[in-house]
């Protein structure tokens, strides 16, 4: 049997797993729900369930890869009991990879398109409804999408085509090095701005009544707390697979709890320091943040507009972005072209192949269901194919993969309690805590189908 191969540094699989964490929605819905709901408040609350329910998922993912020293493919094949059915979690997990991807791709492609849009100045001497109707036109060119998702999936599978070493790993960590050292320029510039003191104070400062009251004076405490557990969830890509093939590609010499804390941590610390950039200049030119792609594509080119030598910054802005959406897609394609060549033996080249004519096939709804399928609404008026994706993979192979994930290492008719930490506390670090069998068990189990339920109410119940 060939040999698995291994990541070269441990910096290296820090990097890579948090920029498969760090996405698209750190940016766009993290600092506004920040916002929203109380500012440093929320942030604490959100830590919280980031502990109690991110770290020990993701311990359980990375642990399940390194004991198996397979992806998701076949992973549960070598850890369940005998005539167990783990295993058929496996098509699932795959599934939720591309699933993820198939939007995904698209959305990379709107970053390097905005890229592009930004350094020649496209949107010079617009004012706020010519910088909206841009996206709206864009949105509306299957031709112009085409291109830029086609070459997302290109630089993701050439990545991937190079190795784990020379490919994955090397290139992944230059664009999160290049990530950080452009987001910390951005946010310092932010916060020098004229008036971005506003925007700061509404950003950092504890409000314990924007938590627990809406603007109207209404009781909202348990949407924060379900707002904060949704965040803390989903931030990680938990539940399909995308940290445990991570996982496989590490040794033994660090224990897998102290690391889940360092990915945590960075992805976190990522989320907030954008909110460094986004409050403090959208406050210093008098405009509202909004949550989801309007920030992206409508609010923030505005505020580039207002701002002095604001075309660079916005190149700089949408190159980070583009960084991020990158980091995600390389990440995932690692683990989708790993799939067949753990379970059926494949070449990296030939699954590479397949694989880029798969995404490229899987990725047309998602484009055309802005324009030519545009007559497709799943929810209704306004909603689109991207919507539907995006509720199949968040509302429902997310939540329930990370419970499969979560009982397996918990019953005794899966790998089970113990050798999950046998293998989670090997090597050097923080030992993962062993007086939390009943919490593992019982209550994080439930938290899991909380989130799930309240994703199918937040969706059909209102």
């Amino acid at each position: 049997m060939k040999e698995r191969e291994t990541f070269a540094s441990r910096l290296g699989f820090v990097l890579i797993s948090a920029g498969c964490a760090i996405g698209l929605g750190n940016v766009w819905r993290f600092p506004y729900i920040v916002g929203q709901y109380g500012g440093a408040a929320f942030v604490l609350l959100y830590l919280v369930f980031l502990v109690i329910m991110g770290l020990p998922i993701m311990s359980m993912e990375f642990s399940v890869g390194r004991a198996s020293r397979k992806s998701v493919a076949v992973s549960f094949h070598a850890l369940e009991p005998q005539g167990t059915k783990w295993h058929w979690y496996s098509w699932f997990g795959m599934a939720g990879n591309y699933m993820l991807m198939m939007f995904y791709t698209t959305v990379a492609g709107w970053m390097l398109y905005y890229f592009v849009k930004m350094a020649r100045g496209d949107f010079a001497g617009q004012d706020a409804g010519g910088v909206a109707g841009q996206f709206v036109e864009m949105l509306g060119q299957p031709g112009v999408m085409l291109v830029f998702m086609v070459l997302v999936v290109l630089i993701g599978m050439g990545v991937c085509a190079l190795g784990l070493q020379n490919g994955v790993e090397r290139i992944t960590k230059i664009m999160m090095l290049c990530l950080l050292a452009i987001l910390l320029i951005l946010a310092v510039r932010a916060v020098t701005l004229p008036g971005a003191a506003a925007g700061l104070e509404f950003y950092l400062k504890p409000n314990l009544h924007a938590l627990m009251y809406d603007s109207a004076g209404k009781f909202r405490l348990g949407e924060a707390v379900f707002a904060a557990m949704g965040q803390a969830f989903f931030t990680l890509s938990l539940g399909i697979g995308a940290m445990a093939i991570f996982g496989s590609y590490i040794g033994r010499e660090r224990r897998l709890f102290g690391e889940a804390i360092n990915v945590a941590l960075l992805d976190t610390c990522v989320a907030f320091v954008v909110g460094m950039v986004i409050f403090p200049a959208a406050f210093a030119f008098g405009v509202v943040p909004d949550a989801g792609p309007n920030l992206i594509f409508i609010t923030l080119p505005n505020v580039f507009n207002a701002m002095p030598a604001g075309r660079l910054w916005g190149a700089l802005f949408f190159v980070f972005m583009s960084f991020a959406a990158l980091s995600t897609v390389i990440a995932v394609f690692q683990n989708i072209i790993t799939f067949p060549m753990d379970k059926w033996g494949w070449s990296r080249g030939r699954s590479v192949l397949v694989n880029l004519i798969a995404i490229f096939l899987l990725s047309l709804p998602c484009l055309l269901g802005f324009n030519l399928w545009s007559g497709f609404q799943p929810f209704g008026e306004g909603s689109n194919i991207l919507d539907l994706e995006d509720f199949i993979l968040s509302n429902n192979l997310l939540p329930l993969g990370s419970l499969v994930y979560l009982l397996f290492c918990v019953s005794k008719r899966g790998w089970g309690w113990e050798k999950f930490l046998e293998e989670c506390d090997a090597g050097a670090g923080v030992r993962f805590p062993r007086n939390v069998r009943f919490y593992m068990t019982w209550i994080l189990p439930l938290l899991a189908l909380v989130i799930f339920v309240m994703g199918y109410w937040e969706k059909f119940g209102k």
